[in-house]
């Protein structure tokens, strides 16, 4: 790769982060989510830095899970939306993966299958998300009716999945919480509850499996907080260069619109990345950036292929000198409220001629 613009993917860092998850929750077993391309690490190097370490893993859907059975990955993977087509299922059957019930469509299309083995299902309730899943009224008939279905494995378990957990003053997950408990309780099976913000802050909704996501790339799942207040290691580190330095005149206008000027004759650096990188484009003037470990804003607005940024602080910045645009020493989290979106997004977004 001849542009300097680099992802480097800390598994030190990403292992560290999975052995918080069971300092939390050390009686569970833990199934780590590495849907979306592990959140834009590499789903293959994930899963294979944390498979002996976990119980299993979820991804979105089966082309993401076949990505993980061609590497060699053998420990359970869940669809968390299960299948889409009934055409999947026998492949859904012979890759051994496991799904998620959510519509009484699946519903129906699973009991009139013809499979060659039983599938392992998990059931999802809608205990007050209102995105997939079944009311908890609907979950005990349509569980009775799969305990007796050849097509489904025993045993079944219960999911549910939580909106609010986020925010530790919101009372919703309690809510969730007791709804999602007290249904596994009476149907006497395995439940799953709990994702990054519940393993972190709600104990209570741990119950027998535990869904790390965002947690293990080491981004806070709070609102109000964080990587390094939840003791938590930032994974990937986004790394450019400065391919060009220049001295401009007070005035001078930068980049597209011309949404920033100048107030003074200094140097302006170009960086090597841009929105089709994965870089936000709303990110505005004043974003930080690292130019030799050292903070300088973002200015003008951010191109396909480059931004710009203001070097008054960093006078005798070259070009070649590494720029960080997020990582250890500048969180993403940092980043992503600047530009008015999550982390998440930010993670997921780094396109695929980001050499990592």
């Amino acid at each position: 790769m001849t542009r300097p613009t680099r992802a480097f993917i800390d598994i030190a860092a990403l292992r560290a982060n999975l052995q918080l998850v069971k300092v939390c929750a050390p009686e569970q077993r833990v199934m780590a989510v590495i849907k979306a391309n592990a959140y834009g690490h590499g789903a293959v190097r994930v899963a294979n830095a944390l498979e002996s370490g976990v119980d299993a893993f979820a991804v979105c859907c089966l082309e993401e899970a076949l990505q993980l059975r061609k590497a060699d990955i053998t420990k359970p993977i869940v669809l968390l939306e299960g299948f889409f087509h009934t055409d999947e299922l026998p492949e859904i059957v012979d890759q051994d993966l496991q799904i998620v019930i959510h519509t009484p469509t699946q519903f129906e299309h699973l009991l009139r299958a013809q499979l060659t083995k039983p599938v392992s299902v998990w059931l999802k309730v809608d205990s007050g998300m209102h995105r997939l899943g079944f009311t908890p009224n609907e979950i005990e008939p349509i569980y009775k009716l799969f305990k007796q279905c050849t097509q489904v494995a025993q045993p079944i378990r219960l999911m549910s999945h939580l909106a609010c957990a986020d925010d530790r003053q919101d009372s919703t997950t309690e809510q969730q919480t007791q709804v999602s408990l007290a249904l596994a309780r009476s149907l006497n099976i395995e439940a799953s509850l709990a994702n990054s913000a519940g393993i972190l802050g709600w104990p209570q909704t741990h119950a027998d499996w535990v869904r790390p996501g965002i947690m293990l790339y080491g981004v806070s799942p709070f609102t109000e907080s964080v990587a390094k207040e939840e003791g938590l290691q930032p994974v990937m580190h986004l790394q450019s260069a400065l391919i060009s330095v220049k001295r401009l005149r007070k005035g001078d206008a930068i980049g597209y619109g011309a949404t920033w000027r100048c107030p003074q004759s200094m140097p302006v650096g170009v960086v090597a990345i841009g929105y089709a990188d994965g870089y936000p484009r709303h990110a505005p003037s004043g974003t930080p950036v690292l130019v030799n470990n050292r903070r300088v804003p973002l200015i003008g607005r951010v191109s396909m292929d480059m931004i710009t940024v203001d070097l008054r602080s960093q006078p005798n910045a070259r070009v070649g000198d590494p720029v960080v645009l997020w990582g250890k020493n500048l969180l993403a989290e940092e980043i992503a409220s600047l530009a008015g979106t999550i982390a998440y997004e930010l993670l997921c977004n780094v396109s695929s001629r980001v050499f990592q």
